[in-house]
């Protein structure tokens, strides 16, 4: 039987995202788009002091502004059930997912995660185990699945009507880190190309997560192996910074993945093109409102966001009418509504509308966690194709 309960905005904290973080105001514009929830509470940085500062600049009262988040989750534990946040996002460097994330979930509160969700495949299995174990709701910030037409492709693909899969290309490129930058003072370069808080990847684990999840979300394909090369083209970097991928799908279809940083000029080109018996579907980042349809017996179409003949999964992710323009923030906030929705109805006892709650989940994170792994080890093996099993 479901239970009647009062509408309201959810409360949410956040982990990491003060001052001088890129990705936190992302994450609370796009929390914020729908107004469904309220930032209540927050450690947003590694320094105590600058933790707190943050918290003053979001104008946090200061009981939930705290400089750890061991403190800010144990706060919230003393707290009664309905003052207590309802999710916490983590937008940390890589290093700090799975602490915070693991004591999140096994103290029962959902969580949001930041890709890629962990450093190995050991801990993305425990946090896996954990959400299971504790029936909590995980999502894991791929945004890129937010956007209409990046669903609109997954329906085209998954309703046949570019027949069986045979060819997958997907390719994001990037030219900021052309030169030594975190050499230079610069926050983001710094801890992207750091080992200890970036994990064992650099391009790959920052951009080609993002791109295998693309693939997975539009064609449900399976990897079944993989060959890749990856190079640190700059001096002095520690970690890859372009890298190549052949993949073989389970069922037979070949795939390209390209994840570079290296790309001078570039901003962040991230395009796909799925291939099938009966036509081509190419999709590009930079131009996200748009759609191309290449069937094999008939003219090019360019299907546009907004339009009333798409399919309800992408008529749902638009909120505002065809021809003005949407992006990487509705298409984030998109992933946070889906979060959201499964939330609402675990608390009232229903079930999410699926056109809704739509976003990726820990077992997807896991999956990306495995794919960065993988990818490491076949770059530093001398066989030609290395399982995606292991």
């Amino acid at each position: 039987m479901s239970i009647s309960i009062p509408q309201r905005k959810l409360r949410y904290a956040m982990v990491g995202g003060g001052r001088d973080a890129f990705i936190g105001a992302v994450h609370r514009h796009a929390i914020a788009l729908d107004g469904q929830a309220e930032f209540v509470a927050g450690a947003l940085s590694s320094t105590p002091d600058k933790a707190r500062a943050s918290g003053r600049d979001l104008l946090l009262a200061d009981d939930r502004n705290h400089g750890d988040w061991r403190s800010l989750l144990a706060d919230e534990l003393k707290r009664a059930a309905d003052q207590r946040i309802d999710f916490v996002a983590i937008v940390t460097p890589n290093h700090v997912h799975y602490p915070v994330a693991q004591a999140f979930v096994d103290a029962g509160f959902h969580v949001v995660c930041d890709k890629p969700l962990v450093h190995t495949i050991a801990q993305a299995d425990a946090l896996v185990a954990a959400v299971q174990r504790q029936r909590t709701i995980f999502g894991v910030t791929y945004n890129y699945t937010g956007y209409p037409m990046v669903r609109q492709a997954r329906a085209m693909v998954r309703a046949g009507e570019i027949g069986e899969v045979r060819k997958v290309v997907v390719e994001y490129n990037q030219g900021w880190l052309a030169s030594h930058l975190e050499g230079s003072g610069n926050k983001q370069a710094d801890w992207r190309t750091d080992p200890a808080r970036s994990g064992a990847a650099g391009a790959i684990g920052d951009i080609g997560s993002h791109a295998e999840n693309l693939v997975a979300t539009v064609t449900g394909l399976e990897i079944e192996s993989l060959c890749a090369d990856l190079t640190r083209f700059v001096p002095g970097r520690a970690l890859d910074d372009d890298g190549s991928l052949l993949l073989r799908f389970q069922g037979g279809a070949r795939g390209v993945l390209i994840a570079s940083q290296i790309n001078a000029g570039l901003e962040n080109d991230l395009r796909l093109r799925v291939s099938g018996t009966l036509g081509t579907l190419e999709w590009r980042q930079e131009q996200p409102s748009q759609l191309v349809h290449l069937p094999h017996d008939g003219p090019k179409r360019i299907f546009t966001r907004g339009a009333p003949w798409l399919h309800p999964s992408a008529q749902r992710a638009s909120r505002i009418p065809a021809g003005h323009p949407e992006g990487f923030i509705e298409a984030f906030a998109n992933v946070y509504g889906g979060v959201m929705a499964d939330i609402r109805a675990k608390l009232d006892g229903s079930q999410a509308d699926p056109l809704v709650a739509d976003y990726p989940h820990v077992e997807d994170g896991a999956r990306g966690v495995r794919f960065i792994e993988r990818t490491v080890a076949s770059a530093a093996s001398e066989a030609k194709w290395t399982s995606w099993a292991g």
